[in-house]
């Protein structure tokens, strides 16, 4: 590609999470390109601060980055306002409204797509009821989203190319924009885990503490299994997640990655209770050699095999959970084997396919 003149695009930066590692990806593989996006957190930020970070109006509204989602009405106009003109490639990565983009005549917009909008889309009515609002803002917030969400399919009309990041996500792309869409896994630092030979006798959960991630029914089943859960994460309903527990699970709250990285590698297996688009958590466990017991659904299903490098439980409630477990604790595992199998998730390999599959389309 010579000459090309790339922009690189991203929901919102205040956070680190799956979404925001292929950005970084991008970011090594376009080290020039700046990265357009409603509102950045400078003094939570380790990561693009070499970056040029050119935001939205609502960085300049008042707590912009505490009360973010108030401001949901007016992200499509945000999102329409930014300027980028003169840029021949768009590069964006977007699990909400950033496909939203404008570009000009000649410009190619191709979209790494992390799930089309949940609250929009899959999970509208969840999020709404989750809220802690009156009913009747509820009722106007429901009618807000429908139209956001007809704004949000007409501009995934716009987008040139959809990347997915797994078939699950290609499938929801198809759904509910009707795009055909092209299959790159994310990224996943492999070789940032390890396997230890010291093994302890826990599980683990590395997760964010919030309602959609089920948590809770990982909870309930090691209540009733009485084996030590530790849990790695911090979030809103750490609070509620701790009073429910009894005394053989532990929270270890937000740890820095090599704690995390210890911790995966001497535990004895991963609980992934939540539907996942892809489940870089779960590669991450992988890569420490650990086994994972998941939930039979979603982008897992496309990294965890079954007897090999893991196992499934079919229905989402503790008790299926507690019967994957002690169907585990029945099995043994090769530890080398599945470390070695995650490799094929590697930072390496995705940073090689997002730039011959940007330079093929060019």
């Amino acid at each position: 590609m010579i000459d090309k003149k790339i922009a690189l695009v991203h929901d919102h930066l205040f956070q680190m999470g799956g979404a925001e590692r292929v950005l970084l990806e991008f970011t090594k593989i376009y080290p020039e390109s700046p990265i357009f996006t409603l509102i950045y957190d400078k003094k939570r930020d380790y990561f693009f601060c070499n970056s040029k970070i050119i935001t939205s109006f609502i960085q300049k509204f008042p707590f912009s980055t505490r009360i973010f989602k108030w401001f949901l009405p007016v992200m499509p106009i945000a999102w329409e306002k930014l300027d980028l003109r003169g840029y021949d490639i768009i590069l964006s990565s977007v699990s909400a409204l950033a496909k939203g983009i404008r570009k000009q005549e000649g410009t190619k917009h191709i979209c790494y797509c992390h799930t089309p909008t949940r609250y929009l889309w899959s999970e509208k009515n969840e999020y709404v009821a989750g809220l802690r609002i009156p009913k009747i803002l509820k009722k106007i917030l429901l009618h807000e989203l429908e139209n956001i969400k007809k704004w949000d399919f007409k501009a995934s009309q716009d987008v040139d190319y959809f990347i997915a990041n797994s078939n699950f996500i290609a499938e929801r792309i198809k759904k509910y924009y009707n795009r055909e869409s092209d299959v790159i896994y994310p990224p996943v630092c492999v070789n940032n885990f390890y396997s230890s030979e010291i093994r302890d006798d826990y599980y683990i959960i590395v997760s964010r503490l919030r309602p959609y991630k089920k948590v809770e029914l990982a909870i309930k089943a090691f209540n009733q299994l009485k084996l030590p859960l530790k849990v790695v994460g911090g979030g809103e309903y750490l609070g509620i997640y701790r009073k429910m527990s009894n005394s053989n699970i532990e929270f270890l709250g937000e740890l820095s990655d090599d704690e995390k990285a210890k911790y995966l590698s001497r535990a004895k297996a991963f609980i992934n209770p939540q539907e996942e688009d892809f489940g870089i958590s779960a590669v991450e466990a992988m890569a420490s050699g650990c086994p994972v017991i998941a939930y039979d659904i979603g982008g897992v299903k496309e990294t965890v095999i079954e007897g090999e490098t893991g196992v499934f439980f079919e229905e989402q409630n503790w008790a299926s959970l507690v019967d994957a477990i002690l169907r585990f604790e029945k099995m043994t595992f090769d530890r080398n084997h599945i470390k070695e199998y995650a490799q094929k998730f590697s930072d390496v390999r995705f940073r090689r396919e997002i730039k011959e599959y940007i330079d093929s389309r060019a």
